[in-house]
């Protein structure tokens, strides 16, 4: 966890929700919105996970990385590992993507289903990972 100094020089200790929720406040508040929506989607579907900011974006962890997302000016990034690309191909061949992230448009609604299903494919391969 980071670790910052007070005004009166002494340490303080940031919390990843807090780093994120510094992450999110740097937006209009349109982006705003649409970044608590994935937010609480990604949380409610990991409820185990704990929630930092990995390069520089919202991360959750559980296990190690889960997902991550992020915010920019036309779109909404959702980095949930290039398995989680390839098993949910079909459903995300409408949207801009990667080998491990695809774009959601911010003039559309976000597809929140499908993120909640891509976040339990996730969670399900984090914990089979740490079986082994």
């Amino acid at each position: 966890m980071p670790v910052t100094k007070s005004k009166t020089n002494q340490p303080n200790t940031v919390s990843g929700k807090e780093l994120v929720d510094g992450y999110i406040a740097g937006f209009p508040l349109n982006m705003r919105e649409l970044l608590e929506k994935m937010r609480t989607t990604i949380s409610k579907a990991a409820p185990g996970a704990e929630e930092t900011l990995g390069y520089g974006i919202p991360t959750f962890k559980l296990n190690g990385n889960l997902v991550h997302f992020a915010g920019y000016k036309n779109h909404v990034g959702f980095y949930p590992a290039p398995s989680a690309i390839k098993a949910f191909e079909k459903e995300l061949n409408v949207y801009e993507r990667a080998k491990g992230s695809v774009q959601f448009p911010i003039d559309k609604p976000l597809p929140l289903a499908l993120v909640k299903k891509m976040v339990n494919f996730r969670v399900k391969e984090n914990l089979e990972k740490k079986k082994k």
